[in-house]
């Protein structure tokens, strides 16, 4: 199954890293404007890697990799290993309980995904990845590590990770999101093996990093073919970056992503919007919007409506579910973002097919649910559809059956950081990178 491998890092310098909040970033679709503004400001920041800017961005990031590395900006250390990464944070709405998921950071092997080893769980979108690809076609480094799920119900690897983050290398105080990160190493060559061994016998799920993975393929599947037939399979262009952490801890969340309605098509009032949803669901008015969360904790197929200030409790009809036509798997037509896609923004508003649906103008996401009721009262949305998460069970039956989920399903919280760690898959890094000692 899957086959990874320790790596030299590149990391921020020993004296730039007691102030890593200075330099880490978060993935570029996960804040606003403002935010990405202020941390382009700061000239030793990692977003001008990951995210960098310009007619010839890539260039660009080149030049400042190259300006670094010589600079000693960013060192690379001496021994191979695997990157221990734990983030504690606390969940909306229930501070009181810190959780901490625990993961490491290594190279895997970048697998098409009809081989059926790294599975997928949403489809990509084509210049997203050619944007990616070519950022690591002329860097050859990768700047963010995306996140990976094994599963292993022994918890055989924690107790490796747990003794390595006692002597962590560097950690923030608080990241953009409010969770803390610590970074520490394990370069024992028996206990990397151990990891090995564990990867071994598993396939994994991709969490987050649809499209930097497909970027790995890319470039991958570009030198291969640039390699005439030549190529033997242990060049480091063919591993990717990736955190790994065990889909049967309880620590790893998923939160929902809601559905806003900026507008309803065609003329449509919230009288005739009402009394469509009625032909699938049913619909009860209830008193406190802010209750809607609690109110279809659990229950399959249910959502919370508002609208024009008031709040209703949705959940389809039973009997309808199986006018569900779209040419899905079991797993994916019993989920209810399918259910909410299929009946709200098909039936009830004419918006035909994912496709089209993806392309809808008119549709936000937004995983704060104030901020939901808050854009509705102030005119910037017509309604807010309020959604429960996918469970983990859930995601892991969808990527076991070789479907994928609806536009939008999962957030895995919290996200991973860049800047934390760098890895490089230039040729002449190969025999250190992945054969020392190995």
């Amino acid at each position: 199954m899957a086959e990874i491998q320790p790596v030299r890092g590149w990391r921020y310098n020993d004296e730039l890293g007691q102030h890593i909040d200075d330099y880490v970033s978060p993935l570029f679709d996960v804040v606003s404007a403002k935010q990405r503004e202020a941390l382009y400001r700061n000239p030793l920041n990692s977003i001008h890697l990951s995210v960098p800017r310009g007619e010839d961005a890539a260039g660009a990031a080149l030049a400042r990799l190259t300006e670094w590395q010589q600079r000693g900006v960013l060192c690379q250390d001496v021994l191979p290993g695997i990157y221990v990464y734990y983030q504690y944070f606390r969940l909306p709405g229930n501070p009181q309980r810190e959780y901490c998921r625990k993961g490491f950071m290594c190279h895997i092997r970048a697998y098409d995904w009809a081989e059926n080893v790294v599975l997928r769980h949403e489809n990509t979108l084509p210049a997203s990845v050619n944007d990616r690809a070519e950022l690591l076609a002329r860097t050859q480094f990768q700047t963010s590590a995306t996140h990976g799920l094994y599963r292993d119900d022994d918890f055989e690897l924690e107790r490796y990770l747990d003794e390595a983050i006692l002597d962590p290398l560097y950690q923030t105080e608080e990241d953009y999101q409010g969770a803390r990160d610590v970074l520490a190493v394990i370069q024992d060559a028996r206990v990397i093996h151990r990891f090995q061994h564990v990867l071994a016998e598993r396939q994994v799920i991709l969490a987050d990093g649809h499209h930097r993975y497909e970027g790995s393929l890319a470039y991958r599947q570009a030198r291969e073919l640039a390699a005439g037939g030549q190529a033997t399979g242990r060049e480091a262009w063919n591993f990717h970056l990736m955190y790994l952490t065990n889909a049967a801890a309880d620590d790893l969340r998923i939160l929902p992503t809601h559905r806003l309605l900026l507008e309803l098509p065609g003329g449509l009032t919230d009288a005739d919007f009402l009394a469509r949803l009625e032909l699938y669901f049913t619909v009860v008015p209830k008193d406190d919007a802010y209750d809607l969360p609690e109110l279809i904790a659990g229950k399959p197929w249910a959502f919370g409506l508002y609208l024009d200030g008031q709040a209703y409790k949705l959940r389809l009809r039973p009997e309808v579910h199986e006018q569900l036509s779209w040419p899905l798997t079991p797993e994916v037509k019993a989920l209810d973002l399918t259910v909410l896609h299929f009946f709200v923004l098909e039936k009830v508003l004419g918006i035909a097919g994912i496709d089209a649906q993806r392309q809808w103008p008119d549709v936000a996401y937004v995983r704060n649910f104030p901020e939901c009721l808050t854009r509705v009262d102030r005119g910037e949305a017509r309604a807010a559809f309020i959604t429960n998460e996918v469970t983990m069970d859930e995601v892991e039956r969808v990527c076991h059956s070789g479907a994928v989920m609806p536009p939008k399903s999962t957030f895995f919280y919290p996200k991973t950081i860049g800047g934390f760690l760098f890895t490089s898959i230039r040729d002449d890094e190969h025999t250190h990178a992945f054969t020392a000692g190995f």
